[in-house]
């Protein structure tokens, strides 16, 4: 009878925090179809936002600004891709909330302390990474990418001149580059909050990634030619930017590591590295004498 009265009170709490996550979803689910819905309303100024760099380009080069829906359907799904991405960002402060309400009642309030900074700043580092892409990267590639052209489209020419090169973009084509770009930056930008909340949490530690640089610019080197176009600019650029943040990051976590340091010092529950080894090294004699 024990036996079952245990197994009934430790249900309980689960019962009652998958329920708590089940409200939660919902209200996510419930912010992200909202907003969803508000930006297909408005997907069309959206779009416009987004080819605001292309256009630009071409303008400068006497061009005119246009892209072409290749399938008939392309247009809805543009709006449909535009409406998702949209939602999500307009929804994210309260898909954190919700995710934040969650996760609080588990915590100390140190941890809460500790961890309510990282959820501030990951939208912030996302949006600087996408703000990044949209007014410096964007119009760099773009200008890149219509250096092939050639020639006027529809012009007359001789047997023996060269071939025209237009730029006619399909409208899906340029809105997946298009993010692509922007999601790329904005995820990269995450790389300080995530070391510093693994610094935090005691995972890394600046020595060790002081020591992973080697395989830090091989791994950045991979991502930047996987994340951008085959436009060494971008990847430049992308590198570049990617290796500052990750030795932002190694100060970052050096200044948590000191920190904590002084916090355990004034508490005196700190144990000195050095002192630590010499405990080790005299129970390792004590060891081989026995």
């Amino acid at each position: 009878m024990s036996d079952n009265n245990e197994i009934e009170e430790s249900s309980a709490p689960l019962i009652e925090h998958l329920a708590e996550l089940r409200t939660r979803i919902l209200y996510s689910l419930g912010a992200f179809i909202a907003a969803m819905v508000v930006c297909y309303t408005v997907w069309n100024p959206i779009f416009n936002f987004l080819t605001r760099p292309v256009c630009s380009a071409l303008e400068s080069r006497g061009e005119q600004c246009g892209l072409y829906l290749i399938k008939l359907q392309e247009g809805f799904f543009v709006a449909i891709n535009i409406s998702f991405l949209g939602g999500f960002a307009l929804a994210f402060p309260i898909i954190a909330y919700q995710m934040w309400r969650f996760v609080a009642p588990g915590l100390y309030r140190n941890e809460k302390n500790a961890f309510l900074p990282f959820l501030v700043a990951s939208p912030v580092m996302f949006f600087l990474g996408a703000a990044f892409a949209y007014y410096i990267i964007l119009p760099l590639a773009f200008n890149f990418f219509l250096g092939f052209q050639q020639g006027e489209i529809g012009a007359t020419s001789g047997a023996n001149e060269m071939a025209a090169i237009g730029f006619q973009g399909s409208v899906q084509e340029y809105l997946n580059l298009t993010i692509k770009f922007v999601m790329a930056f904005g995820i990269c930008f995450q790389l300080p909050v995530l070391l510093s909340l693994m610094g935090k949490a005691g995972l890394v530690s600046s020595e060790g990634l002081g020591n992973m640089r080697k395989y830090a610019v091989v791994a950045i080197l991979v991502v930047a030619a996987i994340a951008t176009p085959p436009d060494v600019i971008s990847q430049v650029i992308l590198f570049t930017v990617v290796y500052g943040l990750y030795e932002i990051s190694i100060q970052l976590v050096k200044r948590i590591e000191k920190t904590r340091e002084a916090r355990m010092r004034a508490e005196g529950t700190w144990i000195d590295p050095d002192e630590w080894d010499d405990d080790e090294d005299e129970e390792d004699e004590k060891d081989g004498k026995a």
